[in-house]
């Protein structure tokens, strides 16, 4: 399946929360799910949909596909330690998560675009692949032909007052970021069941 290009409060809806990933909007203003009936099912969810609803959270949140998503499980699986805050560490390691949550971007749909424009380096080098996995110590920056960009100056004007997670330092004057620390699932930018997701695929991985 392709990536979803379709609206994207309609993706929030259909799990319940807003997904800042997803979008800028700061509440849903019709908190249910979309179509017809979605006022109308008030029935209470068996045990899947709440795992199914964690799962689709964080991965719509993220942007990431099903396949690409079931081998961060396994990854995360593999890792010492919780498979649920191993694969909050992954997922907020990713490039396109970093370059949007130093501001950068509004999205991290619009982060990706960046990545894969060639407009960021890491560590002084052109990385154009949105899934590469940062490690402490690496510096982010915005090339320096692409800053003079009149979409990049409004990110910059807006990345100054953004709040970041402790993991994260940035410079607005230089246009560079750096991962301070390695991310820890409390830094995930909403709250979010890891359990109910690692039982979720525990059947299949």
């Amino acid at each position: 399946m392709a990536r979803y290009r379709g609206p994207r409060l309609r993706k929030c809806r259909a799990v319940g929360a807003v997904l800042p990933g997803l979008t800028t909007a700061g509440t849903l203003e019709r908190p249910y799910p979309p179509g017809v009936h979605g006022q109308n099912r008030r029935s209470k969810p068996s045990e899947y949909k709440i795992r199914l609803i964690e799962k689709q959270k964080l991965r719509w949140h993220f942007g990431v596909l099903e396949k690409q998503f079931i081998r961060y499980v396994k990854e995360a699986s593999r890792r010492k330690g919780p498979t649920g805050q191993n694969l909050a560490v992954i997922l907020e390691s990713r490039l396109d998560n970093v370059v949007w949550r130093l501001g950068f971007a509004a999205t991290i749909p619009a982060a990706r675009q960046l990545v894969v424009h060639q407009h960021i380096l890491v560590d002084g080098k052109r990385v154009d692949r949105p899934s590469y996995l940062l490690k402490a110590g690496q510096v982010i920056t915005i090339r320096e032909k692409s800053r003079s960009k009149e979409f990049v100056q409004t990110a910059l004007g807006l990345a100054a007052t953004r709040t970041r997670p402790q993991y994260l330092e940035m410079d607005p004057a230089k246009a560079e970021g750096t991962m301070v620390a390695t991310p820890v699932a409390e830094d995930l930018p909403m709250p979010v069941n890891l359990q109910a997701i690692v039982e979720f695929y525990s059947q299949t991985v």
